[in-house]
């Protein structure tokens, strides 16, 4: 077995146990990857995307392409009406039929909306869909209730196009969803720069990363 089948498996163990599991699981699933036959080479390899005190931060200006996108609830808004109302943000993008890294990433969003309490009213919690063809606005909705999406945390789809276009963008198109890593972006306003954090954030880290975010400003 290579190297990214390695990986593979690995976050499909992460994925399927903490989407049951909650965060506390994330720790469990590490352990337990590691005890699995062959694999100590990859879990070394991929640390810095398995712990939460591992993950990759940077802060990068994103140029946001004008498209379309097709909202859960059927709604067709452009772009800007998306991502610049305003309003703080915190986005990543998954498909729903991901086993791996989108349960993860979308299960840390639903606690998030917890530890964020009163304050999640004035974010834009926004997951966009890298498999449009497959994710109708009927599949994220039942996505969406899976993971106890709140009126804050809307889930967008559209054309291939216009998913490409937005995953190259933020620099997370890797050429098959297969390939998809686990990536949080956050930003205060319209015209400030993103956070960039590359790994499986906790949803307590990203309560701190957005509160501090938003009192910077």
């Amino acid at each position: 077995m290579n190297t990214i089948s390695h990986a593979r498996r690995r976050l499909l163990v992460l994925g399927s146990l903490l989407a049951g599991g909650g965060m506390a699981a994330l720790h469990r699933t590490a352990v337990a990857a590691d005890d699995m036959g062959g694999m100590k080479h990859d879990h070394e390899h991929h640390h810095h995307a398995a712990a939460p005190d591992g993950v990759k931060r940077s802060e990068v200006a994103y140029k946001i392409p004008a498209v379309a996108l097709v909202r859960q609830d059927g709604a067709k808004l452009a772009s800007a009406q998306v991502f610049d109302d305003g309003h703080p943000v915190i986005l990543a993008f998954i498909y729903t039929s991901c086993t791996a890294v989108c349960p993860v990433t979308s299960q840390v969003f639903s606690e998030l909306q917890q530890k964020l309490g009163k304050d999640r009213d004035q974010v834009r919690m926004i997951s966009i869909s890298i498999d449009p063809e497959y994710d109708t606005p009927a599949r994220l909705t039942e996505y969406a209730k899976r993971f106890n999406a709140q009126a804050q945390w809307q889930h967008y789809t559209g054309t291939s196009q216009s998913s490409i276009a937005l995953q190259k963008a933020f620099d997370v198109y890797r050429g098959d969803k297969m390939n998809h890593t686990p990536v949080t972006l956050l930003r205060a306003a319209p015209g400030k720069q993103w956070v960039r954090l590359d790994g499986f954030s906790t949803p307590d880290a990203l309560a701190r990363e957005y509160r501090e975010l938003v009192k910077k400003g």
